[in-house]
């Protein structure tokens, strides 16, 4: 297991106009830990966790997010609501801000890695304002080992002041917080927030865009497991559809849980060194794995706490977004290092609340670039005002805040690299069966796992008429039978027992993807656009 030194030596930051008395350099996660508490910024769980609150944010903010708009990303980035342009000028003037309010301040520094695989790995040196924040770094990036601290030369820089507000008339934010990338200077200037998923998602946003442009290897907002044979499992999906569940298997072992690279000699690799889970409603019987990493070392997000340190998993009373990062070895069935190989199936998860999609599908190319462009969950009923019925929800690329590159690159790129390996690709509904949410029943875990078991496996057959059955509006093959799972759980049309309504609301969803996809036509060849929801009218 790598860890990082115990070195409490102190480092020169003024390379990056920071002048502060007091810098704290790769201090030790238990350090941090005790130093948090000292400060009265944080409280130990009964499980030994630390647990903080992030104060004002507890989730990222995609309209503060910006990317500078100069030679490099000018005519290669697809600007708009998502990758927001922000000037040289003022990220320069901005820059000099916060190192500004760093330098009257301890800062506390770590040296880490992104990318499991040597060949792809970049060295980063991130500044945090608050020890917590730096003991999220040790978590979540890669950690050196002793001797990789000699001569670190680090490629990109995480500046990290969540005290620090902007000034938007005069700094050029939209509010006091921001998180900017700037690939000329290899920054990533984060303000105004203490939620400690913004620095680990800009580094995911900065390889979004390096990886593609300059190494032809496709990065995923995904989780992966590898099996006793070797062969690598992908799992895309967006929260709540089970990505993280459904990837820490107890007969797989976890390569990672959110960001990976699939290189152009089908190398799966992850780019962190530690999970970043959601809790919200976390049981030791629901998800053992995740439950038995929140310990020593772990850092518990937004979570009620009762005076023993017991904490509350339902207590949503902060936040529906309750989090926990710890470092990949809090998982004890990993794969060291966190790499796999021969990724031979890829499973789009989506909890369809309108109930309709099938529970398990097998996709063409064509199908499959086009729900990976299309990213497809539900938002469910009641849980905003006004919503009383489900919504459709769409993230390109099941990852569309992240991503810099028009979301037609990435889904290309997968398209080849998918029908060079030879992988095989599922539309799994971990959603509502029998009916939309409100009438039908959540699909049982059980049977989603017997699904993925049995399309792993080999199970579920070769690809025929005997074996499959193409759905009459999505166009997609289901399987007519899954060892472990009801026949007739298998057809969502026959879990209805109302044809007419089944086929309603079915066509309501597939006009739903059609009016997503038209921001995306007139990029996407015509295989992909054929690739959408047949046309068929009831």
């Amino acid at each position: 297991m790598s860890t990082s030194t115990s070195q409490t030596k102190s480092i020169s930051l003024k390379a990056y106009g920071i002048t502060s008395d007091t810098v704290h350099y790769q201090l030790p996660a238990d350090e941090l830990h005790r130093i948090t508490i000292e400060k009265g910024m944080g409280r130990e769980a009964d499980s030994g966790a630390l647990a903080v609150e992030t104060g004002e944010f507890t989730g990222r903010s995609p309209k503060d997010r910006f990317i500078v708009k100069d030679d490099i990303t000018a005519d290669r980035v697809w600007w708009g609501d998502i990758n927001i342009p922000f000037e040289p000028a003022a990220f320069d003037r901005l820059y000099d801000k916060v190192v500004s309010y760093l330098s009257d301040r301890e800062v506390y520094v770590r040296d880490c890695f992104a990318c499991a695989d040597p060949e792809y790995r970049m060295g980063i040196r991130v500044v945090n304002e608050y020890p917590w924040s730096n003991l999220f770094v040790y978590n979540m990036f890669i950690r050196p080992e002793a001797g990789e601290l000699k001569g670190f030369d680090p490629e990109w820089t995480v500046i990290n002041a969540p005290g620090f507000k902007a000034d938007p008339a005069v700094d050029g934010t939209r509010q006091h917080n921001f998180a900017i990338l700037n690939f000329s200077r290899k920054v990533a200037l984060i303000g105004g927030t203490g939620y400690t998923g913004e620095i680990k998602k800009g580094i995911f946003s900065a390889l979004n865009f390096i990886l593609p442009v300059f190494r032809d290897t496709l990065p995923m907002h995904c989780s992966a497991n590898v099996g006793e044979s070797g062969e690598t499992a992908i799992f895309f999906g967006l929260s709540g559809t089970g990505k993280t569940t459904l990837s820490t298997d107890p007969t797989r072992k976890l390569i990672g849980d959110d960001e990976h690279g699939w290189t152009p000699d089908n190398k799966i690799f992850n780019f962190e060194g530690g999970c970043y889970a959601k809790v919200i409603n976390l049981s030791s019987e629901s998800e053992p794995e995740i439950y038995q990493a929140i310990r020593k070392g772990a850092i518990l997000e937004n979570v009620r706490l009762n005076p023993d340190g017991e904490v509350d998993y339902s207590d949503t009373s902060i936040t529906q977004n309750t989090r926990v990062s710890y470092p990949i070895h809090h998982i004890e069935n990993r794969q060291e290092p966190s790499v796999g190989k021969n990724p031979r199936h890829i499973f789009f998860l989506t909890a369809d609340a309108f109930g309709v999609i099938p529970p398990i599908s097998r996709l063409t190319p064509a199908q499959a670039a086009y729900h990976f462009i299309s990213g497809y969950t539900a938002k469910v009923a009641g849980t905003e005002a006004g919503v009383d019925e489900p919504v459709p929800s769409f993230s390109a690329c099941f990852g569309a805040p992240f991503m810099p590159l028009h979301p037609t690159v990435y889904a290309e790129m997968l398209s080849r690299k998918m029908q060079e390996a030879g992988t095989n690709v599922w539309l799994v509904n971990t959603g509502w069966t029998g009916g939309p949410y409100g009438v039908g029943s959540r699909m049982k875990l059980k049977y989603t796992r017997a699904m993925i078991h049995a399309a792993l496996s080999g199970q579920l057959g070769l690809y025929t008429y005997d074996t499959y059955h193409i759905h009459s509006v999505f166009g997609v093959a289901q399987p007519r039978k899954c060892p472990g799972v009801p026949t007739e759980v298998l057809s969502p049309r026959a879990t209805w027992n109302d044809d007419k309504a089944y086929y309603t609301m079915a066509f309501k969803l597939t006009n739903a993807f059609r009016e997503n996809f038209k921001k995306f036509e007139q990029y996407a060849t015509e295989e992909i656009r054929r690739g959408g929801p047949q046309r068929y009218a009831f």
